[in-house]
């Protein structure tokens, strides 16, 4: 079993939990209607993102959305870690860490030149886990980036 495993059209009943319980812990207001439809058109549409699932497909404990973007400074391609989640009952066991130290390597395989995460402020538990694995603050506190 891999650690990560790329979201289909399939594995949205799985991550709509998912998505709703992130975003009430960020105090986001959007409805389920609005998750379905954004991961719907991620699977229908020309965008430019992928999300993965953190753990066991059949019962996934969290998951990662990216997306990609171009950068002249950069020398190429880039990704936007635009969420990362890991249920609350099993944070603390490295998940996270796990799945970024996994998604890494393979962003850098599709040519992403450089990783970027931006923070709300106050979100010293994510900083500290982005750091861990190699994201240094940028001239924007709330901005982390890592180069691959």
């Amino acid at each position: 079993m891999s650690l990560l495993t790329l979201a289909a059209r399939e594995d949205i009943p799985r991550l709509l939990p998912l998505i709703a319980s992130s975003h009430a812990g960020q105090g986001l207001s959007t409805t389920e209607d609005d998750r379905r439809a954004a991961l719907e058109a991620l699977h229908d549409q020309d965008i430019q993102a992928a999300v993965w699932l953190i753990g066991p497909r059949r019962a996934p404990v969290g998951y990662v959305a990216v997306s990609f973007g171009f950068s002249l400074a950069q020398g190429g391609r880039e990704a936007t870690i635009d969420e990362i989640f890991v249920r609350q009952a099993v944070r603390g066991r490295g998940m996270g860490s796990q799945a970024l130290q996994v998604l890494l390597p393979m962003l850098r395989e599709m040519g992403v030149r450089a990783v970027h995460v931006t923070l709300p402020h106050a979100a010293s538990r994510p900083a500290t886990l982005l750091q861990r694995v190699g994201f240094t603050p940028r001239l924007d506190a709330d901005l982390l980036s890592r180069a691959l």
